[in-house]
This record gives C-alpha cells, structure tokens and sequence, in this order.
C-alpha cells in the first residue's frame, strides 16, 4: 500500500464531523423531544456511521495480561463517571 502523502486527513476529517450536533440529535430523539418524523432510521444510521468515525469505540479495548511480568497478581479497572458541568 502506497504511504499517505497527507497524513493529517484522518485527524481533519474527524474535525469536520459535528460530534456535538450528532450527539444532541440523537440524544433528542433518545428523551422524546423528537419522533420517528423527526429522524429517521436512514439518518440514524448514518448518524451511528459518522459517530464512529469522529469517536474512539470504547469496546475494543483490551488488556494483554501476557506480558511476561510473573509478578503481575491482578488488574484493577475502574470506570469513573464524568462530572456534570452543568
């Protein structure tokens, strides 16, 4: 494969996707304040796309414990809830 001449598209790209707008959209739809009129399942989809293309998909995290460390007894993992700015 030939090398990227421009390696800053990705990141611009990912810029140009209104994250907040898709977001609030959605989350509209999710509390009611839309209905199915509003958005439909064509612009859902196509919402979900764009999401994961500006987004990091949580799910594919994973933990080598292979590391080679014998001295490793166990993972601790934590999820922290953001604070509300609001």
């Amino acid at each position: 494969m030939a090398a990227r001449m421009r390696k800053t598209h990705q990141d611009d790209v990912r810029v140009k996707i209104k994250v907040t707008e898709l977001i609030n959209r959605v989350q509209a739809y999710a509390l009611g304040e839309l209905d199915d009129g509003d958005v439909s399942s064509n612009r859902l989809n196509a919402i979900k796309m764009l999401l994961a293309k500006a987004l990091p998909d949580l799910t594919s995290v994973s933990v080598d414990m292979n590391a080679g460390d014998d001295d490793v007894n166990k993972v601790i993992v934590e999820f922290i809830k953001p604070k509300d700015n609001g």
